[in-house]
């Protein structure tokens, strides 16, 4: 049985996690990471501790749905005591991109955006019609609760990544995340990625690729969260065993 720890158990994805794991086989709840108290009844057979090295220690492998800056506390102490890693925290800044690549050398690190599978697929295909539609402009359109504190979304910034390698740019150098005033006719290697928020909406992201005449746009909604819950739990029972270095999704379901 592959004990697993949760980083981040009192957020939305942290408790369907931890539901989630009831009706697993293969894999069960072995210690959650809390910083106060823990805010909802768990099974006494648990370990509930506000001790990283203990949380690591206690699991066979971690699933982290936090913050960035308690990500990058998580991956300090890994680094100490490797253990591998299942990171979807999403508004990471560069130093702690680096740094989840540097820990990524000494235990298995997957880290994704998005857990979904449709996002998984929706990347590739971005990817695919990025090359293929040469001269299409293309937009990406974000939309997420009203509570979502990163923009745009990780998952908007990968699939814009996407976009870029399939035509051979630097998101860097060609991304635009808003448009206000006389700002002139848009250019043309321009990836716009805009986010809208309101209400509860879980997420939803639209990938369109414009030319004269015709366009194609590509969506995915995601109406539940179990759906990245479930893929977190996924990937953890996938990348038990697997040698050091920093995996996604695509790997995971072999979509590569």
């Amino acid at each position: 049985m592959i004990r697993v720890g949760v980083f981040g158990a009192g957020g939305r994805v942290g408790k369907l996690i931890i539901d989630d794991l009831h009706h697993e086989s293969e894999i069960s709840l072995s210690a959650v990471f809390v910083r106060d108290e823990l805010d909802f009844s768990i099974d006494p057979s648990v370990l509930v501790t506000n001790d990283m090295a203990t949380l690591l220690k206690s699991s066979d492998v971690i699933i982290d749905f936090s913050l960035p800056d308690a990500t990058q506390q998580l991956l300090e102490c890994a680094m100490k005591n490797p253990k591998p890693l299942v990171i979807g925290t999403t508004g990471l800044d560069a130093h702690q991109m680096n740094l989840l690549k540097m820990a990524s050398e000494s235990m298995p690190i997957l880290y994704a955006t998005n857990m979904s599978l449709g996002v998984a697929l929706l990347n590739k295909l971005v990817h695919t019609a990025a090359k293929t539609l040469e001269g299409f402009d293309i937009e990406i359109v974000e939309q997420h609760h009203r509570h979502k504190k990163d923009a745009p979304s990780g998952t908007a910034l990968t699939l814009a990544h996407s976009a870029a390698l399939g035509r051979n740019l630097d998101l860097d150098a060609v991304r635009v995340s808003g448009r206000d005033g006389n700002i002139g006719e848009r250019s043309k290697d321009e990836i716009a990625v805009m986010a809208l928020r309101g209400g509860d909406i879980v997420g939803r992201h639209t990938v369109g690729f414009y030319n004269d005449g015709e366009f194609v746009e590509l969506h995915h909604t995601a109406t539940s969260r179990n759906t990245f819950s479930k893929g977190a739990i996924r990937a953890a029972k996938w990348l038990v065993g697997k040698g050091n270095g920093l995996y996604n999704v695509s790997d995971c379901l072999e979509l590569a």
